[in-house]
Parts: structure tokens; sequence; C-alpha cells
């Protein structure tokens, strides 16, 4: 325990002594005290005076950085000019380096906002600008002198000719230090460009040229940078005779830093030159350069990569055709160097970047849509694919990154022949490394349109061998090694650029293949804008899918899992969700699915989701339109009112506050007003919702030609059976009608008639054509009517069953079926006392009531009429079709009862015809109702009956 106790003892100790800077927890002296208070009697002129003079540190640096402010005002703006600015230069001359700093900017801001006439300017603040130029502090020197070179842009030539120039003479003589002359060089190539040619060739050039020939490399590399302002200045002419002589010399100096300078200000000058400088001095003077590079593989190797693409574009119409070749090949080294002697070193460790082999490799990977530019899209297959497909695949991910993330552009060079590249791609969305996915995913929608434009415009369930059926499976395997990372920005980006397959997928594959992956991170995904990001890709496919089902689901598993999720994580985000469906979707489908769920959550138990939901409040009113919306608006007042009453949070209560208040200021619009004054939103939202009645309507039409191919497959299928059972008997198994019967006679139009037509349609009404739905009494269609037991249409004809006036069914007296006198009982007749008036004026409702089902059970009477002499209730009347080969017997019936002895066949459904009204027995009147004796059978076909089957036999 001792030994314990010494090592936290110690440790505790040590703590102590590692916590030196910590601030003391004390209070400051009375002295201390003292020194930093000042009279608040004293004018902000006086005060700042008198803390530049006895003030501390900080004291002073805070009246510098507030003196622009000072000399803003007019009142103090003199005495500021005669008291505080003496004073502050006083100050600058032993000032350390934060104040110096604060004076340089402070400076600056004066010239911009104009605070100081130019000429007052000059004799004070440039003065001091000049001279901390020279400090001894490199950093501070620095700065006074980016602050001397932004003034020169703001200051007019002659006052730039009478301070500045000569200081900057002075400050590039030999005599003066390697600083002096560097300050000297920057501000020589900054002033070249306000003064005439003839003065920067009298004053300027002597000194540009002798610092070029400068012992130091420093001064030499610096002057050679300026050199293209100097150029601009003196013009093509004095150029050609006194800076490229300079500049030749300067990329053959022996010093690698200034070689590089030299190059880099060849490519600068390459728009100044005309074209026989360059095809005579520029382009051999850059093949020596290169050819130097390669050989000595030093430093200038990555810049000259780094500068052949725009060294390339500027020379082009000035070079041959072995010329451009020559430049093609060797853009192909630079891509390939390293490779060769570098097979068997790992050259993918993150730390080996400073390799310089690497480094060119990446430069030239920077360069190739450049190159693609260079050489043409027709010979890119033949000289730069091959190229293309290594630095897709270099060992160093740094390479790979470089080239994913220049990806887009080289397909938008290339057009039509982009899917040449299909496969590397499909590489790159592969790779392990997340830097080289983020440069192909970020760019995804601008490489699928290059896909979709370039003669292939369909989407990938119109091709399955198109190149978009590799690229987006692997777009979509990406997520796994994104998400495996914590870059969550990254992710973020991957759902957000899901919404692009929203051009080139089909309905089905949204559906199946996308939406879940959106689903499945909108539940998972850890941080919250990666959250909202797929919400809004998952709202935006989801307008592409066409079947409704499927959008009800998403938008009911919306509501399920986040609405009325017991976490209130999960609530809150819902408010997200429902901000982008009013950003996406019309108004009308926002009030009929979101609208009622998201109000729900102001009687929410967490305070936070009341506070969300309170800054949504006002966008939900901005939705409504009067009348139509009169009861959302009273919903809306409801929840406004409670939470205004029955709040107890604070913070709760103070957005609801905030949201009345913006409340107040929205005016409902009226729905007649709407119509006539359109703005811009509107316009907005009614397309928004013509796109979504276009969706259903198509869905509903491809509906209806899906189950008109259906029928049609069933009937081809079902002609072609009969037609195959036909040929194999040679004629059909179906007995024909009996020698005697009218029907089977030819010509005979009248039994036609009456298979065609209903029964109880006279003579009269042959010639016209049946109407359905019609007033005609008794007047029913035969219908295809779905069966319950099936989602198929079934097949057996069925007669719709018409109801009848209240009025007339009282008066209906239900009459059994007699047989005629004469006849052989293959009539049944129903008498009617109605006249023609009584029917005609409707005893059947304009919508048919369809039949039951039909069963092969009897029918009966439900309730039947036992006193022959008193008006019953309708009911169904069972209606027996007397076969061929009985006698007139009747159906056996109990007494009382309409239902059938067993075994009474024969019987089918029919329509009611009218009733008879008058005692049973009576004929007046009556509607004659033939029906056919063969009866039907199940499936509707006319069966013929014993005697002639057994004839036929």
């Amino acid at each position: 325990m001792g030994s314990l106790d010494a090592t936290s003892t110690s440790l505790a100790e040590d703590l102590q002594d590692l916590q030196l800077d910590r601030p003391n927890k004390g209070l400051k002296s009375v002295e201390e005290l003292e020194k930093l208070t000042v009279d608040e009697q004293l004018s902000d002129i006086e005060r700042s005076v008198y803390l530049l003079s006895s003030g501390q540190e900080v004291q002073r640096i805070s009246v510098i950085h507030n003196l622009p402010d000072l000399l803003r005002d007019t009142e103090s703006h003199d005495e500021c000019m005669r008291r505080v600015v003496p004073k502050v230069r006083e100050v600058l001359h032993v000032a350390q380096t934060e104040m110096q700093l604060a004076a340089s900017s402070a400076f600056l801001q004066i010239l911009q906002k104009n605070l100081v006439p130019i000429q007052n300017y000059s004799q004070t603040f440039l003065q001091t600008i000049l001279n901390s130029v020279d400090s001894k502090d490199p950093d501070v020197a620095s700065a006074w002198l980016d602050t001397l070179l932004d003034v020169i842009d703001l200051l007019p030539k002659e006052v730039i000719k009478k301070e500045i120039l000569g200081s900057a003479i002075a400050k590039g003589q030999l005599a003066q230090s390697v600083q002096s002359r560097l300050a000297c060089c920057r501000i020589l190539g900054k002033i070249s460009t306000k003064f005439e040619p003839f003065v920067i060739k009298k004053e300027i050039l002597p000194v540009v040229q002798s610092l070029c020939q400068d012992v130091d490399y420093e001064v030499r590399g610096c002057m050679c940078r300026q050199l293209d302002c100097v150029s601009r200045g003196l013009g093509l002419e004095a150029t050609k005779s006194a800076i490229l002589p300079e500049l030749v010399e300067l990329t053959n100096d022996e010093e690698c830093h200034v070689r590089i300078a030299g190059l880099e200000t060849v490519v600068n000058i390459l728009t100044l030159l005309d074209a026989e400088t360059c095809s005579a001095t520029i382009i051999p003077l850059v093949c020596k350069i290169c050819q130097q590079a390669v050989q000595a593989e030093d430093a200038t190797l990555p810049v000259v990569a780094t500068q052949l693409g725009k060294l390339c574009h500027g020379i082009a119409d000035n070079l041959t055709d072995e010329q451009k070749q020559w430049f093609i090949d060797y853009y192909k080294k630079l891509c390939h160097v390293g490779l060769e002697k570098n097979k068997e070193s790992d050259l993918t460790d993150i730390f080996e970047l400073e390799d310089k082999l690497v480094e060119c490799r990446k430069n030239s990977a920077f360069n190739f849509p450049a190159m693609v530019l260079f050489s043409g899209a027709k010979q890119f297959k033949q000289e730069l694919h091959v190229t293309f497909t290594h630095l897709c695949k270099d060992p160093h991910f740094i390479v790979r990154k470089t080239i994913s993330g220049g990806f887009h552009e080289v397909c938008k060079l290339l057009g039509n022949s982009a899917q040449l590249i299909q496969a590397d791609v499909v590489a790159l969305l592969k790779d392990e490394s997340i830097e080289v996915l983020k440069g192909v995913v970020s760019n995804m929608p601008a490489i699928l349109d290059c896909y979709m434009t370039s003669g292939s415009n369909h989407t990938i369930s119109e091709s399955k061998s198109g190149p978009l059926s590799d690229i987006i499976p692997a777009f979509l395997a990406s997520e796994n090694a994104i998400f495996t990372s914590n870059n969550w920005r990254l992710q973020q980006e991957l759902m957000e650029n899901m919404a692009c397959l929203i051009k080139c997928y089909s309905s089905e594959n949204l559906y199946n293949k996308v939406i879940p992956i959106l689903r499945q991170k909108l539940s998972k995904a850890r941080a919250l804008p990666v959250k909202v990001a797929a919400a809004r890709s998952l709202l935006t496919l989801t307008r592409k899918v066409k079947k409704h089902e499927q959008r009800e689901e998403i938008f009911h598993s919306l509501i399920h899992d986040f609405c009325h999720a017991r976490k209130c994580y999960w609530r809150s985000v819902f408010i997200d969700i429902c901000r982008i469906v009013i950003e996406l979707y019309s108004k009308k489908f926002f009030k009929e699915s979101f609208y009622e769920y998201l109000l729900e959550l102001h009687t929410d138990s967490v305070p936070n989701i009341r506070l969300r939901l309170c800054s949504i409040l006002p966008d939900l009113k901005r939705l409504l339109i009067l009348p139509t919306d009169r009861g959302l608006l009273q919903q809306l007042d409801a929840c406004v009112r409670k939470l205004l009453v029955s709040e107890k949070d604070r913070d709760v209560s103070e957005g609801i506050q905030d949201a009345v208040e913006e409340l107040d200021k929205i005016h409902i619009p009226m729905q007649s007003m709407t119509r006539r004054n359109f703005f811009e939103q509107d316009l907005e939202d009614q397309k928004k919702e013509e796109e979504e009645k276009l969706l259903l309507e198509n869905e509903e039409k491809e509906l209806k030609k899906e189950e008109e191919a259906a029928e049609k497959k069933k009937g081809d299928k079902r002609n072609l059976v009969s037609a195959k059972k036909g040929s194999e008997n040679g004629s059909s198994k179906i007995p024909g009608p009996r020698k005697g019967s009218r029907a089977g006679l030819p010509g005979s139009n009248t039994a036609t008639k009456k298979f065609l037509y209903p029964s109880h349609i006279t003579s009269e009404d042959e010639n016209r054509p049946v109407i359905p739905n019609s007033k005609i009494a008794g007047t029913s269609n035969n219908k295809l009517v779905k069966s319950k037991s099936s989602n198929c249409i079934s097949q057996i004809p069925r007669r719709d069953v018409e109801d009848l006036d209240s009025k007339e069914l009282s008066k209906t007296k239900i009459v059994s079926p007699v047989p005629a006198p004469g006849k052989s009982g293959n009539k049944v007749q129903v008498n009617s006392n109605t006249s023609k008036q009584s029917s005609g004026e409707s005893n059947i409702n304009k919508k048919g009531v369809s039949s039951p089902k039909l069963s092969r059970l009897p029918l009966y009477s439900s309730n039947p009429n036992i006193h022959q002499g008193r008006p019953s209730s309708p009911s169904l009347i069972p209606i027996k079709a007397s076969t061929s080969g009985t006698t007139n017997k009747t159906s056996k019936t109990t007494r009382g009862s309409g239902i059938p002895a067993p075994g009474s066949a024969g019987l089918r459904r029919a329509s009611v015809p009218t009733l008879s009204t008058t005692r049973r027995g009576s004929l007046s009147g009556q509607l004659s109702t033939e029906v056919n004796p063969k009866a039907k059978s199940s499936n509707g076909a006319m069966s013929p009956s014993i005697k002639e089957r057994k004839k036929s036999r």
C-alpha cells in the first residue's frame, strides 16, 4: 500500500507540473485592478490615447483593432488623425508581433473603406507600411509586405510612382539583404501592370534583369515567377528581345528550384507569345526541359507532370503531327514512371506520398482530361485507353483517387465513346479505399448522365446488356464499404446521389433494389444528416414507383415506423420527413396522407418533439385552401390552442408563441381566388398534383391492358383446346337439336332471337337493340360476374335481378306456374294484369342488383303466399323448365312452402318476370315468357333432353 501511495503522489505532482499554463484561480490584486481601470468619463479619443500611452499590450491591441471605427465617426475623425494615429505609429516601433499583425490589418481596412483621403493616407499610413516591410522579424515583414501589395492595387499610379517605385528599386540593389531583394521582386511584379511600357522599360527592366542574374538562387527564382507580369506590361516585342533570353537561361539554371520557376513562367506566358515565337523558341525549350526531367528524375519531374496539360493545350495549334505524338508518348511514360522499377516494392503505403514517382503519376492522372482533349476523343481508344486503365489500377491509392475524381470529365469528353471505360468505373466502384470511392460516388450523377446520353437512352430493365447493367449494381454495392467507415459526409453524399437512379432504373428495380437500401439506412444510419438524405432520396424515388400498392406500403411504413415509434428520436425524424414531403409532393397529397398524423405529435410526451412541431405549424397553414380545408384548419387551431393553454415546458411555450405570431401573418387563400391568380408556388404545386394524377391514370391503363391480355390469352387457349379436341374426334360429341325443333332449321331467325335475347322481350322489341340498365320492366343483362372464390372472372353467364319499387311490390301477387292449355308443358306462363303504363312507370331501379352466386341447390321461396286471395311479399319464384322427355307434371312442393320435392331437377335461375296482380288462375293480361325446353347446364350451354340423347345414340 505504501508503494501505491507513493506512486499516486508522484503522479499528482507530475500532473501539477504539466498544468503550468493553467490560469490562476485567485482574485487579482488591487494593483492589477488599478492598472486595468479606466475612468468612465473619458471620451473614446482620450481613452485610446491613454491606453496607447500607459495601457497593457492587450489594451493597445484593442485600440488598434478599433482604429477604423474611430475614423468612421465624423465627429472624432479629425481629432483621431491628430492625436491617435501618431501615437499608433509611435507605438509600432517597439510593438510585439501580435500588435504588428493587428496594425497591418487595420491599415488595409482604412484604405479599403475610404476612411482617409489618399493624400493623407500616403503621408501617414503608407510610410509606416514601407518602413515595416524591412522588419527583422520574418513573420512581421511578410505580413506588412502582403499589406503593401494589396495597397498597391488601391492606390493611383501617381502615388505609386512617387512613394513606392523609388523605394522598391532601392531595395533591389545588390548591397541590400536577401530579404529586401526578395521583397523588391514581388513589388516590381505588382507595379509593372500599373505603368506604361516605356516607364517599365526605363525604370524597372534594368532592375529585373539584374535580379534574374542574382547570386542567390531564391532571388533568381522569385524574380523568374514575376516575369509573367513584367512581360504583360512590356508587350510582345520587348518580351521577345529582353525577357525570353533571361527566361531561357533560367530554365537551364543549375538549381532545381529555379528551373521549376522557369517552367511555370513559360506556361503562363504562352498566351502572350505569337505562333512564330512558340514554334521557334518555346517548343524546343519545353521538349528539352521534359527530357532532362525524365533523365534526372529529380524534383522537376512532378512539376512537369503538373504543367504538361496546360502546356500541351497552349501550344497545340503550333505543333506538327510528329510533335503532338511525341507529347502523347511522353505523357504515357509519366503515367508509368516508377512502376517498372518498383514492381516488388509496396507503393500502397499512405506514408509514401513524398515519393516523387508516385507524385508524378498522381499529377499525370490529374491532367488526364486535358490530354484527352489534346489528343481527341477519336484517338482515345488507340492512344490513351490502356494508360487510363493502368491509372485506374495503380498500386498506390492516391493515384486511383486522383483519376476517380476526374472520371466524369473524361466521360463528358468521350461522349458516345464513354462505353470504352465502363469496366474502369466498375473497378473503381469496387475499390477498397474510401478515398477512391469518394471521387466516383461524388460525381455519379454526371457519370450516369453521360452513359444515358451516349447512344443508350434507355433504362436498365429495357437493355440487360447496356453499360448501366454493370455500373448501377456496382454503385449500389459500394454502400457496404462506405458505411463501414466513419466518414458520415461521404455516406450522406451516397444517399443523396442515389436519387439520380430515377432516370435510368425502372419502377420495379427501384422498388426491389434501391428503395430497400434507403429504408434500411433511414432506420439504421447513425448520423442524422445521413438519415435526412436517405429520406429525401426515398421520397424522390417513390414518385417513380408505378404501383399504387407499393407507394402506399412505403408511406404506411414511414408513418408506422417513425410517427408511431416508441423512441422519440424516430418521431423527431418523422418531422424532418414531413418537411421533405411538403417540398417534393403536392399540397393535396400531404393533406390526405400526413397532415393529421403530424398534428398528433402535439400530444407527445417529450417536450423536444412538441418544440419541433411548433416550427412546422406555419408550413401546415400555408397548405390550406378555404373552404375545402376548413376541417383541417379547425384541427390546426385546436392543436395550437391546446399547446397555448396546457403547455408547461418553458421552451415549448416560447416556441408556440413564436409560431402563433407567424401564423397570424399567414393569409389563407380562397379557392375561387386561387383559380384566377396563380403564383409560382401554386404552379409548381399544380404540376406536382398533375404528375401524381397521371401516375394513377397510367397504372389503371396498365391494369386494363393486363386484364385484356389475360382474357385474350385464355380465349385463345380455350379455342386451341376445343379445336384440338375437334380435330382428334373428327366431330363434336354434343348432340344436335331434334329434327322437329325450329331452332335447328336453317334460316329460322325466331329461334336465334329467342336464344340471344331474354325470354321476357316481346315481339315488338325484337327489332330494337337491347339497352343495358333500361327502365323497361323485366329487362336484364347477361354479365360475366366475378366469382368470390377466385380472382378470375367466372365464365357462367348471370342475369341481373332487378329491384321493384315498394309501391308496385305491395300490389304484386305471386302466381304459380301453370301450364298453358293445349301445350305439353314446354312453356311457363305468368299472368299480370298491370297495364303497359304501370309497367313502364318503373318497377325497376336504374341500378340492377346482380343475382346471388349460382348453386346446384334448388331455389325456394323464403316467404310463400299461403293465403291465395291475399297479396304477399314478393319473392324469387322458381321457374321450372320441363324437359322434352317429361309429361306435363308440375313439381311436387310441400304445402305452404316453396321448396320443391327432392329429385326435382331441371330448375334453373332466371330473371324475375313481371308478376301478376290478379288471383291465381287468371290469364288476363299475361305476358308469356317462353323457356327453351332444353335446360341450361352449369356452364351456360344448352343441354339436350334425355330422349334426344337416346335418339342421337
